[in-house]
């Protein structure tokens, strides 16, 4: 093996140790598109990041007509998507994602200060919704809870 090829062997082994958690610190939640955005698909990955949770969105389609650079709002509310309640917590201080592909959707990351831990003891869902210029309309909706395996 060249030096330069064992390097970078190196180098990218150790970012994948040095960026992986335990799985007790990281819960995927499934969001299920809503009627006005079916079809679609996406998921959050929530990971402890000191007292606050961490979020990491994939999302991959938006209804027809919505308008580009993409932006969404997102929420953690209390209640579940069977049973709506109010909002906990905004994380609409950016609203900006990132396009994975021409044909392969969107990312964006977002934290609230809230601990994992609290999420997880029940009674939160997450939102994804268009902004006011695209008819604030909720289009992906995922109950926060312990994976199952």
């Amino acid at each position: 093996m060249k030096s330069g090829t064992r390097t970078a062997t190196l180098l990218a082994a150790a970012m994948i140790v040095g960026c992986t958690t335990s799985s007790s610190q990281t819960v995927t939640v499934p969001l299920n598109a809503t009627p006005r955005n079916g079809g679609q698909i996406a998921n959050a990955t929530l990971a402890v990041q000191g007292n606050e949770t961490a979020f990491s969105f994939v999302v991959s389609g938006v209804p027809s007509g919505t308008l580009r650079p993409l932006n969404l709002y997102t929420f953690i509310n209390k209640g579940s998507c069977e049973r709506p309640g109010t909002v906990a917590y905004a994380m609409n201080d950016r609203i900006n994602t990132n396009r994975i592909s021409a044909t392969r959707g969107w990312t964006y990351s977002r934290s609230a200060p809230v601990t994992l831990a609290e999420l997880l003891s029940g009674g939160y869902y997450l939102v994804i919704r268009t902004t006011p210029a695209d008819g604030n309309v909720d289009i992906f909706c995922g109950d926060i809870k312990p994976e199952t395996r």
